[in-house]
Order: structure tokens, then sequence, then C-alpha cells
């Protein structure tokens, strides 16, 4: 497998192809991204390349931040080992790791959104937007109670929840209000439509998750079976 690119989620668009047929699709800035760290079987147990996206300023980056890209002096500096290579780079706002080979990939490589020229569909990874505190109706599609027939002022509530003597208790997993959203979720197969070499946008059909400016993580589908063709490319 390719490796992926980090990107930032710009926003939801439309676009028509020479039949008239409308794609909803998702504007991507993917890259691009700098390679911090390249982790080998020896020393790491796996093989990886550690990814970064977008420059951070570096009065807001701490000393580990910056001291994991760039080469800073310390006196604490243990004297005969030798330092990991470093990227060079300005501390990086979003960092991941793909698992992919590592052969031919170094420290300081930059990546942009060429990585998916020849690639038909991706998988997008990123947090959902945060819906805060929901009750079972919003949170799980509940359809509440009646609005009469002895119902009064408990129409969306979530109903009896309880058990009889036995278990007595709530049984673990029952789908009652809490916390919704704001949780990592990945879209998969989503076929790409457009690269802007120029820009570094990458432009797929269909939605993926999180608010506009959301940082996302995209590598080529691992949905088998492998998709054969894609008529919605048009670049």
């Amino acid at each position: 497998m390719s490796i992926g690119l980090l990107g930032q989620k710009l926003g939801m668009s439309q676009l028509y192809t020479e039949q008239g047929e409308v794609i909803p699709v998702t504007v991507i800035k993917a890259g691009p991204c700098d390679v911090l760290q390249v982790k080998t079987v020896e020393r790491d147990g796996y093989e990886a390349v550690q990814l970064g996206f977008k420059d951070k300023r570096v009065s807001l980056a701490g000393k580990c931040e910056r001291g994991h890209v760039a080469k800073i002096d310390s006196k604490r500096q243990a004297k005969g080992l030798a330092l990991a290579p470093k990227a060079g780079c300005n501390p990086k706002s979003f960092i991941r790791e793909f698992r992919v080979s590592v052969e031919g990939v170094e420290v300081g490589q930059q990546f942009n959104v060429e990585v998916f020229n020849d690639v038909i569909a991706v998988d997008v990874t990123a947090n959902s937007k945060g819906r805060g505190y929901a009750g079972a109706m919003k949170r799980h599609n509940f359809s509440g109670q009646r609005m009469t027939h002895g119902v009064k002022k408990c129409h969306r509530h979530l109903g009896g929840t309880g058990c009889s003597s036995y278990p007595s208790r709530v049984l673990k997993g029952k789908r009652m209000p809490g916390h919704y959203g704001n949780a990592r979720c990945t879209v998969r197969n989503q076929k790409v439509v457009v690269v802007d070499k120029e820009n570094n946008l990458l432009v797929i059909r269909g939605a993926v998750p999180g608010p506009t400016g959301a940082y996302v993580s995209i590598r080529p589908t691992n949905k088998l079976p492998a998709p054969k063709h894609n008529k919605w490319r048009l670049a």
C-alpha cells in the first residue's frame, strides 16, 4: 500500500460531469507533509512513516515539539550517543503515522497531493462533529413516545430502562442519552474526483467526518475487492 497524506477539510461543494450528472464533493487541502520520523523493525519493532502537516508557530510549540523536528543543544545530552536524524522544519500542528514500507523514505522528505495521482479511492479518518450531550431521539434515532393516551410531558423521553427482579439492573451497553459525536471515525472507498497539484487540493466524492477546518488523515482504500475503475474522475 502506498503512503497516505494528512490534510484539512475546506468544505463541500458540487461538480458536474459532461453528461450533466451532479457530484457532491468534499474539498481537502492535502499536504504538503514532511517526514518527521522513519520507524524500523530493528529500532521500534514495526515499520511506519510519521508525517507532519501545517506549520505551528514556534512560540506556541513546546521544547519537545521543537526538538522533535530540529536539533536543540542541551547540556544534559548523553555523550557518545548519535542523535536521530531531524527533519529540519518547523513544528507541526497535526502529526500521524502510516504503517507502510519505509523503503526509499527519508527524514525530511516531503510528500504532496501527487501521491494520489493513480489512486482510485481513499479512506478518510477524522473526528466527527461534536454535538454535546444529546437525548436518545437525536443520539440513537429513537421514535419517542405517543402524544396522547396517557402520555404527558415525556414525549421525547427514553422510556423504561430497568429489568424485572432479575437481573435487577440496567444492562451494559443500553442505548441512553449521553455525549454524541466527537469520535474518531472513518469513511471508506470514497472516489477521487480531482487532484489539483498546483494548489495541493484533493476533491473526493461524498462527505467526510468533521466540521470545516478539521484535520483529516487520507490513505488509499483497503476495502476489498479493490475498485477497478472510477467513473467520477474529472482531472
